[in-house]
């Protein structure tokens, strides 16, 4: 079978760089061995989202005599959990797989391995083996969870994100190791459903890349809900052997031994480079990743890559990025490339996190003479009818053109309130023009609002 692309993988980069080659006019194929969505819809981004609203119901209800509702007694199961969970994944998969039908692409399933430059052998579930030809070839192969040498995952006591999304049985102790947005967002899951959590991160603070205040805040919220957060700790060894597990921690302080049931182990990503016939064909990896220049070409012509196999943010939106840039590309448009400066970040525990740009730690590193307002959650009347004070949001500015630096917030439904401040980097909107841009009244956004005036000392509820 001969097209005009073929693409290996079929996540968020795969099936969006697959769509918007079909609707350019090209005939393409796409290589996938296990479901359509790839991770972030099966596995990932969307499955986890389904779980942290059943903890945020549970919570509600835990909650409802604050807001004048008598609720009965109330039961996390966490078979229901997953069940819907796994529903969601399922139903959103089946949505790829119209969009495909639609778009007129051809799911070829199974493993693929490329030969060369235009050519992806194929093995099905049942071994046997095909060739498929394309003019190009996109490679979107995707990560998996990382082990540490002494960190082994077994999959039963020390499990990735796909094991923690799928346990049967509610664990009572539980230990998870990293504190990026994976392992934030299964600790707040975790510990709101009524599991006892403790964090282990290496670095100084949790959610690390994050601007420091926002970090604070996070531990804060998280100590107060009954997280147990050790930082500027590393776990050392796992003794399985017992009923549970055995944790040695090593702090500042000396060593710590933890009995917990399970530990999740969610110390970041690891490409999937292994076996795709990279090293065969001769393309280019670099520190565990495939080697690409700004429009995704390899060494290899006619052989490009995207999402998390390339270096650069592992996220979904990235990865759908870079695909639709890659296929205007090759179809002969003029795209911009990326401008890796104005990704979104978002972690999706309770409260919130939401980021994009410098934080005020790299603004001052990069020689910024800088503004900063802040305005917290607890002056907004929308986040105190809600019952969600916690957090803020914080803007840097510099001081010399007024150009929003970066912003990063904390607190109730703030992932789908960054979106305006990427909006307003990607068009160089200034501090002044933010200030009298009219915000909606009650709202949790106009805080951008009253952030940008208290950095030019203008701002009104504070």
């Amino acid at each position: 079978m001969s097209y005009d692309l073929i693409v290996v993988g079929s996540g968020p980069g795969g099936y969006v760089a697959a769509i918007r080659a079909s609707q350019l006019g090209m005939k393409v194929g796409v290589v996938e061995r296990s479901e359509l969505g790839g991770i972030c819809l099966n596995w990932g981004c969307i499955p986890t989202k389904a779980l942290l609203k059943s903890a945020q119901v549970f919570e509600y209800i835990q909650h409802a005599a604050d807001y004048g509702v008598t609720v009965g007694n109330s039961k996390a199961e966490i078979g229901e959990m997953v069940k819907r969970s796994r529903g969601v994944a399922e139903g959103m998969s089946k949505g790829i797989q119209f969009l495909f039908k639609k778009n007129k692409i051809d799911h070829i399933e199974g493993f693929g391995k490329l030969k060369n430059g235009t050519t992806v052998e194929v093995t099905a579930a049942d071994g046997k083996k095909t060739d498929v030809t394309a003019k190009n070839v996109i490679l979107a192969l995707g990560a998996r969870s990382r082990e540490l040498p002494n960190l082994k995952q077994d999959g039963k006591k020390i499990i990735g994100y796909r094991e923690a999304m799928v346990l049967d049985k509610q664990p009572k102790k539980m230990v998870v190791v990293g504190s990026g947005a994976i392992g934030v967002e299964f600790a707040y899951f975790y510990n709101a459903i009524g599991t006892e959590v403790t964090v282990v991160e290496y670095l100084p603070s949790i959610v690390p890349v994050e601007d420091e205040e926002v970090s604070k805040q996070l531990g804060r919220s998280f100590k107060k809900s009954g997280i147990k957060i050790m930082t500027e700790s590393s776990v050392e060894k796992v003794d399985t052997s017992g009923t549970g597990c055995k944790v040695t921690v090593k702090t500042k302080k000396g060593e710590e031994v933890l009995e917990c049931d399970i530990v999740l182990s969610a110390v970041g990503i690891q490409a999937n480079v292994e076996g795709c016939g990279l090293e065969d064909v001769g393309v280019i990896v670099d520190g565990g990743r495939v080697k690409v220049d700004e429009f995704y070409a390899t060494n290899i012509p006619h052989v490009f890559a995207i999402g998390d196999c390339i270096a650069g943010p592992a996220l979904a939106h990235v990865a759908s990025a870079e695909g639709i840039i890659c296929v205007e590309k090759i179809a002969g448009k003029n795209p911009e490339p990326l401008d890796y400066g104005n990704i979104p970040g978002c972690t999706y525990c309770s409260p919130e996190v939401a980021s994009v740009g410098y934080t005020e730690a790299k603004a001052i590193e990069a020689g910024y003479d800088i503004k900063v307002g802040k305005f917290p959650f607890s002056a907004s009347g929308k986040a105190s009818a809600a019952g969600a004070k916690d957090g803020f949001v914080k803007l840097i500015f510099d001081a010399k053109y007024g150009e929003l630096l970066g912003g990063h917030m904390i607190g109730a439904n703030v992932t789908e309130m960054i979106a305006e401040i990427v909006a307003i980097r990607k068009l160089e909107t200034t501090g002044h023009e933010i200030i009298k841009t009219v915000h909606p009244h009650p709202t949790m956004s106009e805080a951008i609002m009253e952030a940008a005036a208290a950095a030019y000392d203008e701002v009104i509820h504070l």
